[in-house]
């Protein structure tokens, strides 16, 4: 018989990667998929932030350090859990997302730079410029080896990562936050 959710620990989860990943797609079917609400990252850029990034110009660690401190404000605010997208490209960045909530989650959607920037050159409908993809992947250290992270491929069709991403969060709960 399955546990009433109500007993389950509250399920917090960051879907992160490099711009183009696909993080808002596969993070509200995610959201959906799970009954959590979701919290789009880029919501809580401050203006600055998205002027420098329309102008091609890199965020810098003191440009995402507010932005950061309020997705966990965010995360702390969500108490029966949430989906959060944020590229959360730094361990640094990370870990304070960590610092918010008890054992935090990362869903990482992996491609190559070349495939992000084929798929940020095909959007009309965001802020973010293709000349700022390599400067992603300079910024990017890889959350592979760290604990709660789960890598999946970017390129799979978004039904099949969510599908992956729930069996490995669901079955993270069942067996004891593994």
């Amino acid at each position: 018989m399955a546990e009433p959710h109500a007993s389950r620990p509250p399920l917090h989860v960051v879907v992160m990667g490099v711009a183009g990943c696909g993080k808002s797609l596969a993070g509200a079917e995610l959201a959906s998929r799970l009954g959590l609400p979701l919290v789009e990252g880029d919501d809580f850029h401050p203006e600055s932030n998205i002027l420098k990034m329309r102008e091609g110009t890199p965020l810098t660690d003191a440009d995402r350090a507010d932005w950061l401190r309020q997705l966990a404000t965010q995360l702390r605010l969500q108490r029966d859990g949430a989906v959060l997208t944020c590229s959360a490209l730094k361990r640094s960045y990370r870990d304070i997302l960590r610092a918010a909530v008890a054992d935090l989650r990362f869903v990482h959607l992996a491609l190559s730079e070349h495939q992000a920037m084929e798929r940020v050159a095909a959007r009309t409908d965001h802020f973010y410029p293709p000349s700022l993809v390599a400067s992603q992947f300079s910024a990017l250290e890889d959350p592979s080896g760290e604990p709660g992270v789960l890598v999946v491929d970017a390129t799979q069709h978004v039904d099949r990562l969510v599908d992956e991403a729930a069996r490995w969060l669901l079955g993270a709960r069942t067996f004891n936050n593994a």
